[in-house]
């Protein structure tokens, strides 16, 4: 009986550190850059350009750097403190500077810009910040 008791005694120590350790952050993993992306369409409002520009923001995902990638059309708002006189917005998200710079340049991104942001797109407007 008595070590039943005791084995049970270990078995919840060790769950309940687990889940104790899981719910404290370290500062470094919990650390984020968000690159925003606003973009203005050549065609404003052209939809199958939209499409576009989301379908190859989903291959961001793919790039090792990125922790996540993703793109929408804007909400229209009566709100003045809002701009939505955008078509496409991007949200990417990586670890650091260091992280932003191997996206930027990687073969992935390159070729969206390439082949899909520069013939789409007549303005842009990046906003960079961190947790």
């Amino acid at each position: 009986m008595k070590k039943n008791f005791v084995f049970i005694q270990l078995i919840l120590s060790l769950l309940f550190s687990g889940c104790f350790s899981s719910f404290q952050k370290n500062d470094e993993d919990s650390k984020i850059l968000t690159h925003l992306v606003f973009c203005w369409l050549k065609d404003p409002g052209n939809l199958e350009h939209r499409k576009k520009i989301i379908e190859v923001t989903d291959s961001f995902n793919e790039i090792p750097s990125v922790i996540n990638a993703r793109a929408g059309n804007p909400i229209m708002s009566d709100r003045s403190i809002v701009d939505d006189s955008f078509d496409v917005g991007i949200i990417v998200e990586v670890r650091d500077e260091k992280g932003l710079k191997e996206y930027l340049g990687h073969p992935i991104h390159q070729k969206a810009k390439k082949d899909t942001l520069l013939p789409l797109v007549d303005r842009i407007l990046v906003y960079d910040f961190t947790k």
